[in-house]
């Protein structure tokens, strides 16, 4: 699912410097950008709406096989996206398709179980995703908000942290080791903490996108890297939309 790479180290100011060394006619936009983002949201949309139709016409094997080629697929393009920008234009459609069968998924799966406590769980998540990526924008658009490179530091830094703290969680899984704050059914104060925090820090790496796309455009960065771009955002709205969702159902059951 992407979730430590979507901080967006894939945005970096190293790969649209290097992206000048090839000359190109045509250059990126913010506006070409945000085109292309709408675009692979409709594909992920189009995903989800095909894994959460099987689950709830109960072809739940057919999902989860879907589930699972979508998460080895989209993590396969994301790698592939990190290292060659230049076949965005071909692999984030592909990725948005992806990533729109695990969340399809695994917003079913969270919606028919919080049918009782949270009704319209996934509902709320969404709107959630997008009131706060919106509210951000606004932040950074009215110059609140700016990526400063101390600001860049300490979000790069809490993104580098949070990924190494995963890695670990997944890792020790492996071996039978839980740890039952990170689980998506605890509804500790501290489980609720740390997922509060999460949400917090992928919400403001929004702010790392918005600026890496309007210093794109002002380098004169190539055509294609309006697909980079799109790409980075869309990883990013992916996380923050998981994480909002997670915590939700730890609301949701520490209610109850």
């Amino acid at each position: 699912m992407a979730l430590f790479e979507s901080g967006n180290p894939t945005l970096s100011e190293k790969i649209f410097s290097k992206s000048l060394s090839q000359p190109s006619t045509e250059l990126m936009t913010v506006r070409g950008s945000m085109q292309k983002f709408g675009f692979l949201l409709l594909m992920v949309v189009a995903g989800a709406a095909y894994t959460w139709k099987l689950y709830f016409e109960g072809a739940f094997p057919t999902m989860m096989t879907f589930f699972w080629v979508g998460l080895i697929g989209g993590m396969i393009s994301v790698f592939a996206i990190s290292f060659k920008p230049e076949w965005a234009k071909y692999l984030s459609p592909a990725y948005g398709v992806l990533e729109g069968f695990v969340l399809g998924g695994l917003s079913a799966i969270i919606n028919d179980s919080m049918k009782t406590k949270y009704p319209n769980i996934v509902l709320t998540a969404v709107l959630l995703t997008f009131g706060v990526a919106f509210a951000v924008f606004l932040l950074y658009n009215f110059k609140i908000i700016r990526a400063t490179e101390k600001f860049k530091a300490i979000i790069y830094s809490s993104i580098v942290g949070i990924g190494i703290f995963y890695l670990i969680y997944m890792v020790l899984g492996l071996f039978g080791v839980n740890i039952p704050f990170m689980n998506w059914g605890d509804s500790s104060l501290l489980g609720i903490g740390v997922n509060l925090f999460v949400v917090v820090i992928a919400a403001l790496s929004l702010v790392l996108n918005f600026d890496q796309i309007e210093t794109g455009e002002q380098m004169g960065a190539p055509k294609y890297m309006e697909w980079y771009s799109a790409f980075g955002l869309l990883v990013t709205m992916v996380w923050l939309y998981i994480e909002i969702l997670k915590l939700l159902s730890r609301f949701a059951n520490n209610r109850n």
